[in-house]
């Protein structure tokens, strides 16, 4: 069982930067693929970034050269690197992790079993 602690969010100006750590705690999570996803109110869960235990990533269209996923295996950590932030990026975010997520649906929220518990992200 893999439990996922988010942290780093708070409120910020558009413009500037965030960086949003995951600890998975329990076991090691280097075999699994990890994504980070946002939900803003009234919205669906959008895929963020993904990132394979390959590290092989993808990044949805609105975030590229913007957000950097990447993982820290000796620190069973896992980074969202967020410059240049938009009022449109303020989302609920969330890391999450499966052992398998088929390529095409790395970015499909429902593919991914354990989920951490989210932070807050509000860009004004």
């Amino acid at each position: 069982h893999v439990q996922l602690v988010e942290s780093g969010g708070g409120s910020v100006q558009a413009g500037t930067s965030l960086i949003l750590p995951c600890a998975a705690v329990g076991r090691t999570y280097n075999n699994y693929v990890m994504g980070w996803f946002r939900q803003a109110p009234g919205k669906e869960r959008e895929g963020v970034a993904t990132i394979t235990s390959a590290h092989y990533t993808t990044y949805t269209e609105s975030v590229k050269g913007r957000f950097t996923i990447s993982r820290d295996n000796a620190k069973n950590t896992l980074y969202l690197q967020m410059n240049s932030l938009k009022p449109e990026d303020t989302a609920m975010y969330y890391c999450a992790a499966n052992i398998f997520v088929d390529a095409p649906r790395l970015r499909v929220a429902a593919e991914y079993k354990y989920w951490g518990q989210g932070t807050q992200v509000t860009v004004s």
